[in-house]
């Protein structure tokens, strides 16, 4: 029969009771020596109040993350707001200074957002619109901008023109914002479906050789910089960051797929007959067949390898190889730049080869990975930011 509830209490209180065994410890000095008995009950009070001071010192730790971590929210909550009051009191004394400067300053802000869409969105759809400024959608921000829009038309009549054209642009640059926001996070999540870290692929800084003269982003008369159009710049560059490091990743067939010999892993040798690893996919065709680069990249190496045959090498940054083997003639040199879709050879059969085929590897720091991720994930990503303007 099953224990009843007071028996299996005690009996783990006795195996409790028997983790602490009385203990007689010796000391020696001066000549003499002293004996002290630790009885089993003081170590098990001593024992409960170590834990019981852990658990009060891991609590009191515990309270403190989390009031600093709400504390932070309400901070950034607050710089938020303190922010498009700042911005809408300084708009409201922009309009009083005088319309010409607003013109002008509109002007400045409509420039960059053109210069933006044209140089990283090309051709673009009509974004959704953003939530109208005071509805119950709208973030403070919105709340605090449309109050401002209102004085303005209110005390300054004449200005209402330019209070339409400025409340437009508004919406605009936060449809664009969420619109480039959405798009980045679609490139990070394609990019860490291929197990690689977006921030590794496509860095904003760091290794980058970026430079040029200062031009403030969307500065108004005041000297100060709309936070609606910084994030809107931000949120511009990391879409377009993440989406060249995308397209710099294996993504393009590089040969026909009508027929895939050999796949990625453990496989029987066709030699040997023996259990052998397969670094990368084998695409079967007829000699000749063109051989095609998968990704933008440089090629390093365009040679002849043990086992690989004619080979050609394809360094896509950060560490990614992408490998073409037993090619019957070799089409690229070291040192030549690359798109996807860049012929760079034709199948064959030499090297280590049992009939005419491509064998191509995707290589991360000099070791081999399944190449279908890549081919099956990336391309329908890619497909669709160029759909929507993308480069």
């Amino acid at each position: 029969m099953r224990a009843s509830l007071p028996a299996r209490v005690r009996a783990a209180a006795m195996r409790v009771r028997g983790w602490f065994p009385d203990r007689e410890f010796f000391m020696r000095a001066n000549g003499q020596v002293r004996f002290i008995r630790l009885s089993g009950r003081l170590q098990l009070r001593i024992a409960a109040a170590v834990a019981i001071a852990a658990c009060l010192w891991l609590g009191t730790l515990v309270a403190l993350l989390v009031s600093h971590l709400v504390a932070l929210g309400h901070g950034a909550d607050m710089r938020e707001r303190e922010a498009a009051v700042a911005t809408a009191e300084g708009r409201m004394a922009q309009y009083r200074q005088g319309l010409g400067a607003v013109a002008e300053d509109l002007k400045r802000r409509q420039d960059m957002i053109d210069a933006l869409v044209k140089g990283q969105l090309g051709d673009l759809p009509a974004p959704t619109p953003a939530p109208t400024p005071g509805s119950e959608d709208a973030a403070p921000a919105d709340a605090e901008t449309a109050k401002a829009m209102r004085k303005i038309s209110q005390e300054m009549p004449e200005a209402a023109g330019l209070v339409g054209i400025e409340a437009r642009q508004l919406a605009f640059v936060d449809a664009l914002t969420r619109y480039a926001e959405a798009r980045a996070a679609r490139a990070e999540t394609a990019i860490r479906r291929v197990g690689l870290n977006p921030s590794q692929i496509a860095p904003l800084r760091g290794n980058r050789a970026m430079g040029g003269p200062l031009i403030p982003l969307a500065t108004g008369a005041n000297g100060l910089v709309d936070p609606r159009f910084a994030r809107f710049g931000a949120s511009m560059a990391r879409m377009a960051s993440l989406e060249q490091g995308l397209a710099r990743l294996p993504h393009a067939l590089p040969a026909r797929a009508d027929y895939v010999s050999s796949g990625f892993g453990y496989r029987a040798d066709p030699f040997t007959g023996s259990g052998a690893f397969h670094p990368g996919l084998d695409f079967r065709g007829p000699i000749g067949a063109p051989i095609r680069a998968a990704a933008q990249g440089t090629v390093i190496f365009a040679g002849q390898r043990s086992g690989y045959g004619n080979c050609v090498e394809v360094d896509h940054g950060h560490g990614l190889v992408t490998r073409y083997a037993h090619m019957s003639r070799i089409e690229a040199r070291p040192g030549q730049a690359v798109t996807a879709g860049t012929e760079i050879g034709l199948i064959g059969s030499t090297g280590r080869s049992t009939g005419p085929h491509l064998h191509f590897e995707v290589r991360i720091n000099d070791r081999p990975v399944d190449p279908r991720p890549f081919l099956e994930t990336l391309p329908d990503v890619l497909e669709e930011a160029r759909s929507h303007g993308g480069r």
